[in-house]
């Protein structure tokens, strides 16, 4: 099992939603602007370019940042995302972490949840409880008393394991010194790489995905042909319904993709990456709860909205080039957004270019949504 969102206008809307939620000082020059933080009883919350954990804290910590570093005792749980993340000194309760690197190299009393480009858990590092990776690259040669889940690009345990461990890998290795008291299964294209030295006390077996037989029979593959054209069959539908019930915003929406396309990718990106963060420090009050939760459900629902209006642009804009005299008809537009959905659907579906494609379509879709928020103004084409 081989493994691997005008732009003033939006960009000045999530920095006033940051502001709202944790004022920052704004004499302080932004190279040097601490990270913003806040303390819920005993809970710790805290978001930045880079972040130290350097104090004990006595309840949970919630912590975000490109480069995130606790060095000092979390009484609670950890849950951190970042860039880097190096957890080194002790957890009391469990750790919950993603980013491009992970590293955990302290005790921790329960169990540990992480997904990672790289996770690495160190010779320090005591895992009282269970194991789930998700990763790239995992290596362990800390101790973990409970069972160990992997699932990654190339995997190499050299430390003990208290459980059963079972292991979905490209690439798998046990080192010297690998003490597994439980059975080891695991999925693999290649054979796996044992030292001598390396202990299994409850065997080793190797075992094939359970739909494989799905796949070889063809069923699964038939059964995702379907299901992929009932999620395409919805996206016609909707975009049927958005373009006849939004004539006049849907007319903007084109002339943005036409001639402000580079810029509507722009802000696309721009919302992905600022609105969930936005939402993740509004979460650093009681009050923002609430809209956080809000603001994500409603992130999500742009994401799949930005996706289907670049299929309506598409179709519309095929339309007001062949023909002109009828691309102001609802129906002639209700039909040209629905095959302008097909068709971005198809180009989804082409191996290696379709998550380009549906990539490219979310970003254009939600940044020429967005640009309709901006006040009307002149601009120069792009």
């Amino acid at each position: 099992m081989r493994t691997t969102p005008g732009f003033f206008a939006l960009l000045t809307s999530a920095l006033l939603m940051t502001a709202v939620a944790l004022p920052i000082s704004a004499e302080q020059p932004p190279a040097k602007r601490e990270p913003v933080a806040r303390d819920l009883g005993p809970d710790h919350f805290v978001a930045g370019g880079t972040v130290s954990i350097d104090k004990p804290v006595v309840g949970d910590l919630v912590a975000a940042g490109g480069n995130v570093d606790v060095s000092a005792e979390v009484g609670g749980d950890a849950m951190v995302a970042g860039g880097n993340v190096r957890l080194g000194a002790a957890i009391k309760q469990g750790v919950y972490a993603a980013g491009g690197r992970v590293s955990i190299n302290g005790p921790v009393q329960r169990n540990v949840r992480v997904a990672g480009g790289t996770v690495e858990i160190g010779p320090k590092a005591k895992i009282s409880g269970n194991v789930t990776i998700g990763g790239g690259e995992v290596r362990i040669t800390g101790a973990i008393d409970g069972y160990l889940q992997v699932g990654g690009g190339q995997v190499v345990i050299d430390g003990p394991v208290g459980g059963n461990v079972e292991v979905g890998s490209g690439a798998i290795e046990l080192g010297p010194n690998a003490r597994i008291n439980g059975k080891l299964r695991y999925a693999s294209h290649d054979e796996m790489k044992r030292d001598p030295a390396a202990l299994v006390q409850g065997g080793i077996e190797r075992f094939s995905p359970p739909d494989d037989w799905l796949v070889r029979s063809g069923v699964h593959e038939r059964a995702g042909r379907g299901a992929g054209w009932i999620w395409s069959i919805g996206l016609m539908v909707i975009a049927a319904i958005l373009v006849a019930a939004l004539p006049d915003v849907y007319t903007a929406v084109r002339a943005s993709v036409r001639e402000r396309w580079a810029l509507s990718l722009l802000i696309g990106f721009i919302a992905l990456v600022c609105i969930p963060v936005a939402a993740l420090i509004s979460m650093f009050t009681v009050i923002g709860v609430p809209l956080a939760l809000a603001t994500l459900a409603l992130y999500l629902a742009l994401l799949l909205i930005g996706y289907v209006t670049t299929g309506i642009s598409v179709g519309t804009l095929v339309l007001s080039r062949l023909q002109s005299a009828r691309a102001s008809r609802t129906g002639w537009r209700v039909a040209a957004a629905v095959l302008g959905m097909l068709a971005i659907s198809l180009l989804g579906r082409v191996p290696w270019v379709g998550t380009l494609v549906v990539f490219a379509a979310m970003l254009l879709g939600m940044g020429a949504l967005l640009m309709q928020l901006a006040p009307t103004r002149s601009a120069p084409k792009i």
